[in-house]
């Protein structure tokens, strides 16, 4: 996998099909270490899998709010389109930030239901410069 990649989890294709998410729920980012490595064929895929980094400066537990479910899902011309309604995530530099953040973990408020991750391409040491997560203009993902 290449820095930046969105790898959507098997499961979550599934229970997308399924209807057995709440369109209000919210959608976040977390921040994950690579304790264990999520991989597409996860089989429940949840934000308790994984390690998340350890809250602090400016990394709060839990990460980012996108927006929520509703929002994020748009569909033209028979394609869904997966999206934050903002252009990017930005955690600040701040000496109290994590310093081991390797994946990020797209996932549902409520159930922690893994959505995706992203491929942060290293470790990342979020003390030593800004760590900006910038969505293609296209869409996170898209299905048709």
């Amino acid at each position: 996998m290449a820095t930046g990649d969105i790898t959507v989890f098997d499961e979550a294709k599934a229970l997308m099909l399924d209807g057995d998410w709440t369109s209000t729920e919210n959608v976040k980012l977390a921040l994950i270490t690579s304790a264990v490595t999520p991989t597409a064929a996860d089989a429940t895929p949840a934000l308790a899998d994984y390690t998340e980094v350890t809250a602090g400066g400016n990394y709060a537990s839990g990460g980012e709010v996108l927006d929520t479910l509703a929002n994020c899902v748009t569909e033209a011309a028979g394609v869904m389109t997966f999206d934050d309604t903002g252009a990017s995530v930005t955690w600040l530099q701040n000496a109290s930030n994590p310093t081991n953040a390797r994946y990020g973990i797209i996932y549902l408020q409520t159930s922690l239901d893994a959505i995706a991750f992203i491929d942060l391409g290293a470790v990342i040491d979020m003390t030593a410069g800004d760590l900006v997560i910038t969505w293609n203009a296209s869409g996170i993902f898209t299905i048709s």
